[in-house]
């Protein structure tokens, strides 16, 4: 598969997060507003390096006021006939980067694409627009989500308990779906052929299961409760893993809300 690159296309940030759903905009004092950040990347692609170090450094170092990045490397697999095979690299994460192509508009397939809470998508090594896209992000309305650990009988499993609450309004125009994800950090290959051979590659946190648990009802005045559970594969360092929920509309792909915790040793 052909690999395209090309120039960012936000127009006027291309945000418009549901101004007429009626909620409320960040108040200076409030905490850290989660933004999630998916990085469609590949360690077949030698543009991909820099685009995983940025990542990897602004969820280390969260340097946008008010912004809590939640990031998602997504190692899409049409990379793979290159001559290396990416190890954490998943069908269903390049099916998701088709899906976001369907609606964006930064011009398809490619990377290394960088996409902030489902709306805008650019090329994912430029700092200045991330840091711009992020910020503009967290000054944005969302939904309230909870995450919460609960326990669980079985050894292999992590327990949450996760709620939604948002106006009906907010699904006026488009169903959505709730998501809940289990991320790790500190994964890393030497990488032996391909555009990247020789060199040892760092990642920041790597999606490695996603999952989705139900679509809110527009027509409901309570908020959504679910209690979801996630196999922790024997591989998974459970020190490293993070579990993520987020609300997603099904057709804009925009997401709306988002929570995330540390899965308990």
């Amino acid at each position: 598969m052909r690999v395209l690159v090309h120039s960012l296309i936000v127009a006027a940030l291309g945000f418009g997060y549901c101004q007429s759903a009626g909620l409320a905009a960040l108040p200076s004092n409030s905490p850290r507003r989660p933004v999630v950040l998916e990085l469609f990347t590949s360690e077949g692609c030698s543009t991909c390096p820099p685009a995983d170090a940025l990542l990897a450094r602004l969820e280390e170092q969260q340097p946008v006021p008010d912004a809590e990045v939640i990031a998602l490397e997504e190692h899409v697999d049409y990379w793979n006939q290159q001559g290396w095979i990416d190890p954490f690299s998943s069908e269903q994460w390049t099916q998701r980067q088709q899906n976001y192509a369907a609606v964006l508009s930064d011009h398809g397939v490619y990377t290394p694409e960088l996409v902030v809470n489902g709306r805008v998508g650019f090329v994912g090594s430029r700092e200045a627009d991330a840091r711009r896209v992020i910020a503009a992000a967290a000054a944005a309305p969302s939904v309230n989500l909870q995450l919460q650990p609960v326990a669980t009988q079985k050894r292999d499993h992590s327990g949450y308990k996760l709620t939604v609450d948002a106006p009906a309004t907010v699904l006026s125009t488009d169903a959505a779906e709730v998501w809940f994800a289990i991320s790790e950090r500190g994964l890393h290959s030497a990488v032996a052929r391909g555009e990247n051979a020789g060199q040892h590659l760092q990642h920041a946190s790597v999606l490695r299961w996603l999952h989705k648990v139900g679509t809110l009802d527009g027509r409901s005045t309570s908020p959504f409760s679910s209690q979801v559970e996630a196999k922790l594969e024997s591989g998974w360092n459970r020190g490293n893993l993070r579990a993520i929920a987020f609300v997603q509309e099904k057709r804009s792909r925009h997401i709306l809300g988002a929570a995330a915790v540390r899965v308990e040793p």
